[in-house]
């Protein structure tokens, strides 16, 4: 096992609690325990990477730039995402730094504010589908469609009225490289929080794009372009489910990557929840990676062992 690359992608639920109200004690606690299952990857041997969510934080941001619009000039997405980025990542950071000295790992851990190239021509800028931000009443969506040309969605519940912008396919990871260089360097790192930074590729430059990138996805593709051996995600079920909730579900253990296909294609997993984690595991093992493997964060180091969680395989494996 020793050397071996991991891309640990942390849920949510590793960082804040589904039944907390979001303070940031909160969230050290809960970050505590993830990070005590990371550790011990880490203390085996393995090359860790951690990914990791950033709702609904990114969502505070962006009302604190609505609520202060008329004193401090709003950020555009792009800029709000980064903040995110750096804040999460310096809580992962400083509480996995303290974990591994307690155990006496010297290993660095660092957190890199990571940028992702998208195409311009992505299908998902045509149609946007994302929701992000405060809700709005229909008055106010309407000014702010007439104002600032956002698309505007009413949500489901009669909760209000949403932003919605592009969920394009990350194609690159442009710190990839730097990435490849701390890990051979023994230093845990910590990127594309919140999936990355969307950008394009313009002109011979970058430039920050309104959109917000799937995080399993983005991991994924940080996954592959890093040669990991494994994408672990970590979610708040120890395995993937057919027939989810049903009174005849049934957990998946080990499955080939061509089997879970098409249950995928069959509409088995639902968009908004295990949907583009099983997607992210089918894109990384058809893109040559080890396998894919989906549990919870309390069972991680079982799962990466082959005790538990849903591992996703090469045909033939």
């Amino acid at each position: 096992m020793a050397g071996e690359i991991d891309v640990v992608a942390l849920g949510g639920n590793a960082i804040i609690p589904s039944d907390g109200t979001g303070t940031i004690e909160e969230q050290r606690e809960v970050t505590v325990g993830s990070m005590e299952h990371v550790a011990d990857l880490i203390e085996s041997g393995r090359e860790v990477i951690i990914t990791h969510g950033n709702g609904p934080i990114v969502g505070n941001i962006l009302e604190r730039n609505e609520a202060t619009k008329d004193r401090i000039p709003p950020m555009p997405l792009d800029v709000c995402g980064a903040d995110s980025q750096g804040g999460i990542g310096y809580m992962i950071q400083q509480i996995l730094g303290n974990v591994l000295r307690r155990r006496g790992i010297d290993n660095p851990v660092v957190s890199i504010v990571s940028q992702v190239v998208v195409s311009e021509e992505d299908d998902a800028f045509k149609k946007p589908t994302k929701p992000i931000g405060p809700y709005y009443s229909h008055d106010e969506s309407k000014e702010l469609e007439r104002s600032k040309g956002w698309i505007m969605k009413e949500e489901a519940g009669g909760k209000g009225y949403r932003r919605v912008v592009p969920s394009p396919t990350p194609r690159e990871i442009v710190e990839a490289g730097v990435i490849s260089s701390l890990l051979s360097q023994g230093v845990v790192v910590i990127a594309v929080g919140g999936g990355g930074i969307p950008v394009i590729s313009r002109d011979g430059k970058l430039e920050g794009v309104e959109a917000v990138i799937d995080k399993d996805r983005a991991a994924s593709a940080l996954a592959s372009g890093i040669g990991a051996e494994k994408l672990i995600i970590l979610t708040d079920v120890e395995q993937v489910y057919v027939d989810f909730g049903k009174p005849e579900q049934k957990g998946l253990g080990k499955i080939e990557v061509s089997e879970i296909r098409k249950l995928y294609e069959a509409y088995e997993f639902p968009a908004g929840s295990m949907g583009p984690k099983i997607r992210a595991a089918i894109d990384f093992v058809e893109a040559g990676g080890q396998s894919a493997i989906i549990t919870h964060a309390a069972t991680l180091r079982q799962a990466v062992e082959g005790k538990v969680g849903t591992h996703i395989v090469p045909d033939g494996a």
